[in-house]
């Protein structure tokens, strides 16, 4: 039998031919120590030119296509391709990884950049986004990501002299970046006037923001800050690739085959051309350039390195070369030196010495060059090309010999034979050639047959005999020289091969994986000497493995460095090396050959780190040697845990199941019962499948898990305390080494880790997001700060964690098969083990990754345990077979044996170990494992007398072992935990059944007993009252499901899977008769009551048997069930059955006879049932769940006083009803405990204890039932129903309006007014008549505009500066007006500036960072953090882009920002709130899931996120003390939340405390001290809540909604702000006591009929209001005076703007129906006026003294200004009037609506305002009008993009275009005109411009568009895409904007802010 192991020896790589140049750039570095850095294929590459040597970095398992340097030039990072790329951070020096950082790109990372210090690495992706990610690489951790631009980025580096400042470039673009909490934020590079739009290459950064960069059209260009400065024109001929900056100034390497040198200011210092060098060539292209002092390295896109030296730049060294484009496949090795020979599809041949690592001679040919071989004598090379011909050269001058074209196909194989005299060419013609060497290379033969092209060829020895291989698969075999094909196979016997380098045949049949047809194996060499084969794959894998292999898919050991496929493979002449070249990579690798004996001696040298380790993963076969797997551990490697459905899909299920059941939802639904159960005592423990789960906490107590629960077992009380924080079956626990707090990992779709207190049974941290399916092992380091642990995905993937931050430190893929244990090594907490299947690994971590090393064994068995032992090298494993395996690093120094069969547990001591195994005995063993000391066997004959059960048979499988307290703690596979005393007895604790599933149960008509029967083949009686133990046990034939005991409790029934059933005595289990009558499962048994006559037997064949118990006779069947049955119960007389089936069919049967009966429904009620555990029927309608299509309710039982009705079902839960159950989906109380299904549910005697057993987790569980009235209730005891009351709590339009509202981002906005027709800057202009001469003669053009009313000179405005804003946004957002530095200042915001409003000086700052709206605002109040705000925004989608929604945290009073968060809650944040210590932040989304997530805001770091509610969540606010307790209120919803790591559990409120209470919408937040939180809700109720429950309600606090809360720090009293009346009693605002029973109203004089308040603070002696009203009031606390600090208009748009013509004032008009009057020195609103009705318009006379108003019902008003008395009014139209003017001599009045009309009236006429003409044929409605100068023409902008001039008063059209251009315009508001054609952008294809105003100078033009843009243009602009400069601050849809007199302000109104802006315009200097 031949080996069937890897092969002994192993290859060393030894040198690596080649650079990659192409596709990437800037890839060549010097390091500190002066070795060249690089990358090859997937190789990185340190290379000393003084010594000739190279190493090796091999941690990547793809193409390297990226470097960057460390600043200190020892770290090197390289990225790679692939579809989960990943990055190294590498030592140079040592080759090994200090870093992994993985899990953010795919496809590949482009370009890698350290900053400065070299704290952070900057790394840019493949994918369509080109993310960009900036990591702190040490810890492996993202600081921020960001989508980097549509195109492929190129370039990317650091500023290195402005901190956290970035610039990339590539195709079409240049961004700088800044890092600002997790944000990054761009800045398109802007290339002006000054040069073209081009793809940039290459970049550096300088001193003083400029940064230098090179183009794809060779010039440099020059940036200052994000402005093209100048560009160095023809810097290099074609495009700069290169770019390296160094003390001395800057090196560029170009397209053009030039290294240019410049200064620091960079003026240039020299040029070296390499085309016109010795070594140059036409066509060299520089893809990379590094300068340092007087050596410059050059890589070249055709993998030669050069280095020059700068003062002999003429002449550089040639120091690397490589193949370059196209593919490499021709390989050849001389027959008698160290030559190595290969061509290329380059079209060069190269040989290569094998001693010097040089190339020695290249010949460039015609034709690229497909295969070569060098003649027997070594004298000949030929080489096949890919066009059909072969040539030959002689080796030692590389001159032709001949060249012979007969194929017209590639040849892909040549061979000599081994004489010499023949040359066989194979081509894809399917044919090979035989020439004849000596006649000059004559055809002598012809193999034909073939049907594909020929892949490989071996010559026999004596040369008569060839085989082939050919790309089909098949072999053949030839005579030679003629050709003949040999179809004999004996002929073949004796033929011995020459060489063998054939894929195909029975000596290489290893070579293959056992079950594949696939041909992806390349090349194949043996080396008959050492019996080993060489093979290379498409993997880029090269193996080795035994020669000859015959047995499919051989063992071997496998090299990992070429990147894709290898073409070729061959041993050297002398077998020293092996020669492997690359495809696509280009590249030559040579690998050193050590033997087997060699490699013994290398054992000590540390083989090479690789992430598949070079001494070889080992294949997948199995192999044949290792012993059979152990029953029990083949059992358990096949379980998988999954699940149909995981709980965590439950939320998503119910809300698709709600849609469907809105109506039924709607009814009245019965409501939960008052009693209550809680958990008492779990008979079970989980050891079939689980091991090492079981130990002492620090209190002597007992921790160990089954099901669902982590149990806390004290022995000397005997009772149990438990943690039910998970919701699915625990497999694996770990405990902290203080033994107080303990691991416990579940089975989840994405599961959790818990880490719990086993005192305060509290989580203290939730860790998840890493492990799909489960969590199998667990382990904390020994300082108790990290915790390892393991996932039972496909991977098994390991992770280490920084449990109490719940950080994820490094993770990394454990194997294929399954881990069963994980350890940390307790001396160094970087180190740890695995231990598994087949598998012992050794890792480290390295970043955000783990390296990991097989362990050093000849055949790695399975592993069942492991420990590490006395010193940090040292581990302890047991195997599967009953060994101890001792390691010392990661070599096996030797094996004890120590148990029979698999060793499962192994406990290291302070000086010695324990051992247990699946024989039952516990050992005891010295520290070396050299003696056992003592061994305990585990019996019954030693079982105690204080014991709680029985042992059920000698020697259990012992699965954990732990020590403590003097005694040896044992957990059995059986499910017992058993204690051992040193002295030997040993006493039970706690049993459980066994593995199967439970489903048996029954309790004792009087006494607390019950009996379970399980699938394990028991039948067991348990004790109930406190004693708590197994009283009674016996073996069955078969495994039983269900049992029942009789009515005087002396006789128990089982029913038997096999279709038998026994009776047995009660007491003794003995039998007393038993049956068989049925084949399939028996599934319910019952007595009837009373004297227990008869006895009732269900099958699973669908009948029901009827036996006379006292003549054990069957007196009946029962036929016609469909389905098998599931449940049975008997009416109280006897004599009626009832029946259910699998398919929800109700049966009713009456005994003996068992005659079919039909009752109608209403009947069936009023039947008295003895026993109720059927789950159909009216009554008990109401227990299936919303989403019955997953989950069946599997058991029922109703107390015996009727009240409760107990149900189980699949999901594991049980649920407590109130009887009878009437009406679909009625509510009721919930319990967690099991983890899969119930199988079934029992009330004792008296219903003090329900019983539930659980099938999967084979688990009796007593619950003590807690009447009604008995109210301290447990905490997360009971989780309310699934679907809220649709009754809410009531209507309220402004609650409504809030949650409907749909924030859009303002770069998406439309157009606000109904447009139509072509935009202005995209219709096409008709050529006027008469265009004039040159120069002409004519008048001078007149003034487009008057300017009388400005000075002298006139000045253009350079800019503008926003200095008041007026509006607060009140309407629609809530708490958010705060007081500031002791009341001095407050903060609010409106549109999107936060504004600080000073209240001495009402002096207003600004904070506008924000790109939109702004939602939420919140104040930091810890001392520590002054004035420290933080503001959401709205926002697109969440992926982190610039239009992402973000939360800026900022100094309010030097307006810096702190941190820029970008977040997923797409649509925008909500509501932010920081916590008691100010560090960290919370804030809630607008996204669907409405998400609500924790951040620490000065790192920018998101500590924990989780789907909120499903509804709009309003507030969310921290506790003012805490720092991990949060309260969430929204639509129907009040959450409590805790954060525990990184994971936040919540529970929702509890309602059931208080009659009647229904969950209203909540509104607003506030807290009282001992865990009090108050809730407003939108009935005007207050709720007032103790941890989750509700305690009381406080009615009415205020008649309408209640907005706004507000908990004062220091005295902890509470403000309110809702909705309502004012009245003598009441107001809108009141101020409470801490426990919220006094109060005291205010009033708020604010004249409104209904204030409505939605924002409340409270300063010192000063209450501060924000109301719905867009007022900002200050309310005193003693006086209660009012004074009213801001005003806005409440309701927009504001469309009217009017600024006095001589005065700074300004009038206002908005859709609130009122008009003000705003004074800018003033800073206040002077007054308003309520018109009743929506504003439209507004315009002062030219004197000032009269306002024009017109309407949105088509009513205009004249008012005087000094009486503000109505001068006139008149309503001729019925739409809105647009827009309304006096014309300059104040005869006339325009007014123009959206009827398509303009109406004048002449004001001389009085004010009866009788129209005198109107203008016609207008196309749309009218937008704008202006008048000229001599108010005799009128123009008017239309909707249809149409500007229009008329006659006044005439009203007639004029459309002369001269005449036109003559007329000089009193004012232009227009957008339209050919004189503003440039204020229209390219991006206003949804949107507009809507409004402008032309300076009073006539120099300027302001615009306003639906961006919420304000932006000044010079005037008249003409050209399109006019320059100008952009202001932002407004929401989307600006609707006015006006100069005010003298231009001194702008001012702008807002549409969707309902503000008005006012800015300050800077004129430029004389």
């Amino acid at each position: 039998m031949a080996d069937r192991t890897a092969p002994g020896c192993h290859l060393r790589l030894e040198w690596v031919y080649g650079y990659r140049g192409h596709q990437c750039r800037n890839n060549l570095y010097y390091t500190a120590a002066k070795e060249i850095v690089y990358f090859v294929a997937g190789v990185g590459v340190v290379y000393n030119t003084r010594e000739h040597k190279q190493k090796f970095y091999l941690g990547h398992n793809d193409d390297i296509i990226s470097l960057a340097l460390h600043p200190e030039r020892v770290l090197v990072a390289t990225g790679q391709v692939g579809k989960e790329p990943y990055i190294c951070v590498w030592d140079s020096y040592t080759v090994q990884t200090v870093s992994i950082l993985k899990d953010v790109h795919s496809h590949g990372i482009a370009c890698l950049a350290f900053d400065l210090e070299g704290q952070c690495l900057v790394s840019v992706g493949l994918d369509s986004k080109n993310t960009i990610c900036v990591w702190d690489w040490r810890r492996g951790k993202v600081l921020a990501a960001a989508p980097g631009h549509t195109d492929r980025i190129f370039d990317i580096s650091w500023d290195l002299y402005q901190a956290s400042k970035l610039v990339s470039c590539g195709v079409k673009h240049i961004k700088f970046w800044s890092l600002c909490g997790n944000a990054l934020t761009p800045k398109r590079g802007v290339f002006g006037k000054t040069g073209d739009l081009q793809t940039i290459l290459c970049l550096a950064c300088a001193k003083d923001e400029v940064t230098y960069s090179g183009a794809l059209n060779g010039d440099i260009y020059v940036w200052k800050g994000i402005n093209l400065m100048r560009t160095v024109q023809g810097a290099h001929g074609s495009g700069i690739f290169s770019m390296n900056v160094c003390e001395e100034g800057f090196a560029t390497g170009g397209r053009d085959g030039c290294v240019r040198l410049w200064d620091l200011n960079f003026k240039p210092i020299t040029v070296i051309d390499l085309r016109e060098t010795d070594q140059g060539y036409k066509g060299l292209s520089v893809r990379s350039v590094c300068w340092r002092g007087d050596h410059i390295l050059v890589g070249t896109q055709d993998s030669e390195i050069f280095e020059v030296v700068v003062h002999d730049r003429t002449k550089p060294f040639l120091i690397m070369q490589g193949h370059c484009e196209g593919e490499l496949w021709a390989l050849a090795v001389h027959p008698t030196k160290p030559l190595a020979m290969t061509g290329s599809d380059d079209r060069s041949v190269r040989i290569w010495s094998l001693i010097d690592h040089a190339l020695i001679a290249r010949c460039n040919m015609e034709e690229p060059i497909r295969c070569a071989a060098v003649s027997t004598d070594g004298i000949h090379l030929a080489l096949g090309m890919k066009d059909g011909s072969f040539t030959v050269l002689r080796v030692r001058d590389m001159t032709e010999v001949v060249h012979i074209k007969d194929r017209k196909e590639a040849i892909h194989e040549l061979k000599y034979s081994a004489d010499g005299a023949h040359l066989a060419v194979g081509s894809n013609d399917n044919s090979v050639d035989i020439y004849g060497v000596v006649q000059r290379y004559k055809k002598v033969g012809e193999c034909i047959g073939s049907n594909s092209f020929i892949t490989h060829m071996d010559w026999s020895t004596d040369s008569k005999h060839l085989q082939i291989n050919d790309g089909s698969g098949r072999r053949l075999f030839y005579r030679m020289p003629s050709g003949k094909e040999v179809t004999n196979r004996e002929e073949l016997k004796l033929v011995q091969w020459a060489s063998w380098t054939c894929v195909l045949g029975p000596e290489v049949n290893g070579i293959w994986p056992k079950y594949s047809d696939i041909n992806d194996i390349n090349s194949v060499d043996a080396n008959f000497n050492n019996q080993v084969l060489v093979t290379a794959d498409d993997y880029g894998l090269v193996k080795l493995l035994r020669y000859p292999c015959v047995k499919k898919g051989a063992k071997f050991k496998k090299y990992l460095g070429h990147s894709a496929h290898i073409t070729n493979a061959r041993w050297s002449h002398d077998y020293q090396w092996v020669i492997t070249i690359g495809g696509a990579d280009h590249s030559v690798f040579q690998w050193k050959f050590v033997p087997e004996r060699k490699s013994k001696e290398a054992v000590h040298i540390a083989p090479q780190e690789t992430l598949a380790d070079s001494n070889s993963e080992e294949s997948d076969s199995d192999q044949s040697d290792v012993p059979e797997m152990d029953s029990e551990i083949e059992q358990e490697t096949q379980l998988t845990y999954r699940r149909q459905v995981y709980k965590e899909d439950l939320p998503q299920l119910k809300e698709q199941c709600k849609e469907k059941h809105r109506a039924t939802a709607m009814k009245k639904r019965e409501r939960a019962p008052g009693s209550g159960v809680k958990l008492h005592f779990i008979h079970g423990y989980r050891g079939y499948d689980c091991r090492s789960n079981l130990f002492y906490t620090q209190t002597g107590e007992i921790v160990y898990h089954v099901a669902a629960i982590g149990v806390v077992y004290n022995r000397q009380q005997n009772t149990q305390r438990f943690y039910m924080g998970h919701d699915d079956d625990i497999l694996c626990l770990a405990i902290h080494p203080l033994k107080d707090f303990v691991a416990t990992g579940q089975v989840g779709r994405d599961s959790s880790i818990h880490i719990w207190d086993t005192e305060t049974l509290k989580p203290m941290s939730v860790l998840r997001g890493f492990h799909q399916l489960g969590v199998c092992a667990l382990d904390f380091s020994a300082d108790g700060k990290r915790l390892a642990s393991v996932g039972l995905d496909d991977n098994h993937t390991i992770v280490l964690w920084d449990w109490r931050k719940g950080e994820k430190l490094s993770a990394m893929r454990g194997s294929k098969d399954k881990i069963f244990v994980v350890k940390i090594n307790p001396y160094l907490p970087d180190k740890l083990i695995t231990a598994g299947v087949k598998h012992m690994k050794f890792w480290h971590k390295a970043g955000g990754g783990l390296i990991g090393r097989k362990g050093n064994m000849g055949k790695t068995e399975t592993m069942m345990c492991a420990v590490y032992g006395w010193s940090e090298e040292m581990v302890f494993s047991g195997t599967c077979t009953g060994d101890i395996c001792i390691w010392r690093d990661m070599f096996l120094m030797k094996t004890v044996k120590a148990h029979d069969g698999p060793v499962f547990s192994v406990h290291a001591l302070e000086k010695g170990f324990v051992t247990g195994g699946k024989d039952g005995i516990v050992a005891l063993w010295d520290d070396t494992f050299e003696r056992c000391l003592k061994t305990y066997a585990i019996k019954r004959a030693v079982l105690a007398p204080g014991s709680k059960g029985l042992l059920l048979e000698d020697n259990p499988s012992i699965r954990a072992i732990s020590l403590g307290h003097g005694h040896i703690l044992v957990g059995t596979k059986n499910g017992e935990i058993l204690e051992v005393d040193k002295s030997g007895p040993i006493t039970l604790l706690v049993q459980g059944h066994m593995e199967g599933e439970v489903w048996g149960l029954a309790t004792h008509p009087h006494l607390p007993l019950c009996a379970t029967v399980s699938d394990d083949k028991t039948l067991r009686i348990w004790d109930l009252s406190p004693s708590h133990c197994m009283l009674a046990v016996r073996k069955l034939r078969k495994g039983g499901r269900c049992c029942c005991f009789s009515p005087d409790g002396k006789a128990l029934a089982v029913g038997l899977n096999d279709g038998s059933f026994l009776i047995v005595n009660a007491d003794t289990l003995e039998d007393l008769v038993s049956f068989h009558h049925r084949k399939d499962i028996i599934s319910d048994i019952r007595f009837s009551p009373g004297s227990g006559k008869y006895l009732a037997v269900a099958s699973g064949d669908t009948f029901v048997d009827i036996y006379n118990v006292m003549s054990s006779k069957r007196v009946g069947v029962c036929k016609g069930c469909l389905n098998y049955i599931t449940h049975l119960d008997w009416d109280k007389r006897g004599k009626l059955l009832q029946v259910n089936t699998g398919a929800k069919e109700q049966f009713f049967f009456e005994a003996p006879r068992g005659k079919r009966q039909t009752i109608p429904a209403t009947e069936v009620e009023k039947i008295d049932w003895s026993t109720w555990t059927c789950v159909l029927g009216m009554s008990v309608e109401g227990i299936w769940p919303l989403i019955n299509e997953v989950t069946e309710v599997t058991a029922a039982c109703l107390s015996n006083d009727r009240k409760v009705l107990a149900t189980g079902d699949d999901l594991g839960y049980v649920k407590l009803f109130r009887y009878p159950v009437k009406g679909k989906y009625a509510k009721f109380k919930r319990y967690v405990a099991h983890s899969t299904h119930v199988t079934n549910v029992r009330w004792t005697h008296d219903d003090s204890l329900l019983v539930t057993v659980g099938g999967g987790d084979t688990c009796l569980m007593i619950w003590a039932h807690e009447p009604e009235g008995h109210r301290e209730f447990k905490q997360c005891d009971s989780e309310e129903s699934d679907i809220e009351s649709e009754d809410d709590g009531g209507y309220d339009s402004d609650v409504t309006r809030e949650n409907e509202i749909n924030y859009t981002i303002k770069a998406l906005s439309t157009n606000m007014r109904p447009m139509t027709g072509v935009k202005p800057h995209l219709q096409l202009k008709e050529p006027s008549v008469d265009e004039r001469p040159p120069v002409s003669r004519a008048l001078p053009q007149p003034e487009k505009l008057q300017t009388n009313n400005v000075g002298k000179k006139k000045r253009p405005i350079e800019d503008l500066v926003l200095e008041l804003v007026f509006g607060y946004r009140g309407n629609d957002c809530r708490n958010n007006v705060h007081y500031l530095n002791e009341g001095a200042d407050i903060i609010y915001h409106t549109a999107s500036v936060g504004i600080v409003f000073n209240l001495t000086t009402s002096c207003q700052s600004f904070y506008a960072e924000h790109s939109d709206d702004i939602l939420c605002l919140t104040i930091n109040q810890h001392p520590k953090f002054p004035n420290v705000v933080a503001t959401g925004q709205v926002g697109d989608t969440g992926d982190m882009s610039a239009t992402s929604p973000s939360i800026h945290v900022w100094d309010a009073m030097t307006k810096q920002t702190l941190s820029v968060l970008r977040c997923f809650h797409s649509g925008g944040v909500c509501s932010v709130s920081f916590s008691a210590t100010g560090k960290l932040l919370l804030s809630v989304g607008l996204d669907p899931e409405h998400t609500v997530t924790i951040w620490k805001w000065q790192e920018g770091a998101k500590v924990a996120s989780r789907v909120g509610h499903t509804q709009r969540i309003f507030v969310a606010e921290f506790r003012p003390d805490s720092d991990t307790h949060f309260v969430s209120v929204g639509i129907k919803h009040v959450r409590f939340w805790t954060l525990a790591g990184r994971a936040l559990l919540n529970k929702k409120g509890v309602l059931s405390t208080i009659e009647d209470a229904r969950m209203q919408t909540m509104l607003s937040v506030a807290f009282g001290a001992n865990n009090l939180t108050f809730t407003g809700t939108i009935s005007g109720d207050v709720c007032v809540w103790k941890e989750h429950i509700l305690v009381r309600i406080v009615a009415k606090a205020h008649t309408g909604p209640v907005f706004t809360m507000y908990t004062t720090l220091r005295d902890g009293l509470i403000v309110t702000g809702g909705k309502e009346r004012p009245s003598k009693e009441g107001g809108a605002l009141k101020l409470w006591d801490q426990e919220l029973k006094r109060c005291r109203a205010f009033r708020l004089e604010t004249g409104q009929i209904i204030d409505c308040v939605r924002s409340v603070c409270r300063g010192k002696g000063k209450i501060l209001v924000g109301t719905r009203n867009a007022e900002i009031i200050e309310v005193g606390e003693k006086n209660a005076a009012c004074n009213i600090l801001v005003n806005g208009h409440m309701d927009g748009p504001i469309w009217g703007l009017g600024s006095h013509p001589s005065r700074d004032v300004f009038l206002s008009a908005a859709e609130d129906g009122t008009v003000r009057l705003w004074d800018i020195p003033e800073k206040k609103m002077l007054n308003k006026v309520n018109l009743g009705h929506p504003a439209r318009t507004i315009s002062y006379s030219p004197e000032g003294d009269m306002v024009a108003i017109g309407m949105k019902n088509g009513e205009f008003i004249i008012l005087l200004v000094a009486s503000l008395k109505i001068w006139g009014k008149k309503r001729d139209r019925r739409s809105p009037i647009q827009d309304i003017r006096f014309s300059p001599n104040s005869r006339y009045l325009a007014v123009g609506s959206t009827e398509s009309a303009v109406d004048f009236y002449d004001l001389t006429l009085g004010p009866q305002l009788n129209r005198i003409n109107c203008c016609r044929d207008i196309p749309s409605f009218v937008m704008q009008m202006d008048f000229s100068a001599d108010s005799t023409y009128v123009q008017i902008s239309t909707g249809a993009y149409k500007r229009l001039v008329y006659e006044v008063p005439s009203g007639k059209q004029v459309t002369e275009q001269s005449h036109i251009d003559r007329i000089t315009w009193a004012t232009w508001t227009s957008v339209l005109g050919d004189e503003v054609i440039g204020i229209w952008s390219r991006n206003t294809d949804k949107a507009d411009v809507t409004c402008a105003c032309v300076s009073h100078s006539g120099l300027n033009i302001v615009t306003g568009d639906d961006f919420g843009m304000v932006k000044l243009f010079d005037f008249p602009c003409p050209e399109k895409f006019a320059k100008h400069k952009r202001f932002l601050g407004h929401s989307a849809h600006l609707t006015n904007v006006r100069f005010t007199n003298g231009d001194r302000y702008v001012v702008s109104a807002g549409g969707d802010d309902r503000s008005v802006f006012v800015w300050r315009c800077v004129h430029a200097p004389h």
